[in-house]
C-alpha cells in the first residue's frame, strides 16, 4: 500500500473510526478533509445488496444533478446534417461524422470526455470499440449517449447529467460535485442521485438494498453515511 501524506493523515484523524454520520455531518467533514491545492471532487460510493453477475440485478441509469458536477465536459457529437448544427448550438466541443471516426481510428485521438451519437452512425462507431471501450467512452443507449436527439443529450450532459452503474464488486462510484460547491449544493446533488438509485432497485433484489454508503474527497479518507433513511424510502 502506498504511503499516505501528512495532509491525509491529519484528515484521517478527523474521522471517527466505525462511526456512521448523517448526510450533512458527513459532507461537512468531507469538506474539511479536502485540503489539496485544487478544487477537489466529492465522490459517493454505494455498495448495493445485489449481484451484478445476474442480468436481472443490474443497476444502471442516468440522472441530471441540479447543481452540475463542476467538471467541464468535452463532448464529441457524431451525427449528420442538421443534427450537427443543433449539437454545436448546445455546446458540443467537437462535431463530425466519418472524419472524427477516422481520426480516432487512425490517430488514437480520445481527447474528449463523452461521445454522443445517433443510431444510424453506430455501424461506423462500433468499429471503435477496442479504442473507446477500455476508456469508458463507448456510446450506449442505456446511458443516453446513443439517441436521435443529440442536441438534448449534449445540453443535459453540459448541465450535469451523469451515469451511475455497478462495478464488478457491486459498488456505484459517482461524483456529486466539487468542494467549492459547499454543503447545501452537494446535499441536493446527493439526494437526487440517491433517489435515482433507489428507483432503479431491481425487483429481484432481496434484503437490504443500500448496504453501505460513504463520501470522500479526491485526496481525503472515506466517511461512512447512515443509509437507514434511504432504506425506508426504498421499502
Amino acid at each position: 500500500m502506498a504511503k499516505r501524506g501528512k495532509k491525509y493523515a491529519d484528515s484521517e484523524k478527523l474521522v471517527a473510526r466505525g462511526k456512521l454520520y448523517n448526510t450533512g455531518e458527513a459532507l461537512e467533514l468531507c469538506l474539511q478533509t479536502a485540503k489539496a491545492n485544487f478544487d477537489e471532487t466529492i465522490e459517493v460510493h454505494m455498495r448495493l445488496g445485489v449481484d451484478s453477475r445476474h442480468a436481472d440485478q443490474q443497476v444502471r441509469g442516468v440522472v441530471v444533478l441540479p447543481n452540475g458536477t463542476g467538471k467541464k465536459m468535452r463532448i464529441l457529437a457524431i451525427c449528420k446534417g442538421e443534427a450537427q448544427a443543433l449539437a454545436k448550438e448546445q455546446g458540443a466541443d467537437f462535431v463530425g461524422e466519418k472524419d472524427m471516426i477516422d481520426r480516432i481510428q487512425n490517430e488514437g485521438w480520445t481527447d474528449f470526455d463523452l461521445m454522443i451519437t445517433t443510431p444510424d452512425m453506430m455501424g461506423l462507431v462500433g468499429r471503435l470499440g477496442k479504442i473507446l471501450g477500455p476508456k469508458g467512452l463507448m456510446p450506449n443507449p442505456k446511458s443516453g449517449t446513443v439517441t436521435q436527439d443529440v442536441a438534448k443529450a449534449v445540453r443535459e450532459a453540459k448541465a450535469g447529467k451523469i451515469e451511475y452503474r455497478l462495478d464488478k464488486t457491486n459498488i456505484i462510484h459517482c461524483s456529486i460535485g466539487k468542494a467549492s460547491f459547499g454543503k447545501d449544493k452537494l446535499i441536493e446533488n446527493f439526494n437526487v442521485l440517491m433517489d435515482a438509485v433507489i428507483k432503479s432497485k431491481p425487483t429481484s433484489a432481496k434484503g437490504q438494498y443500500i448496504k453501505s454508503c460513504a463520501f470522500a474527497s479526491t485526496m481525503g479518507p472515506g466517511i461512512r453515511v447512515i443509509s437507514g433513511k434511504n432504506e425506508q424510502q426504498a421499502a
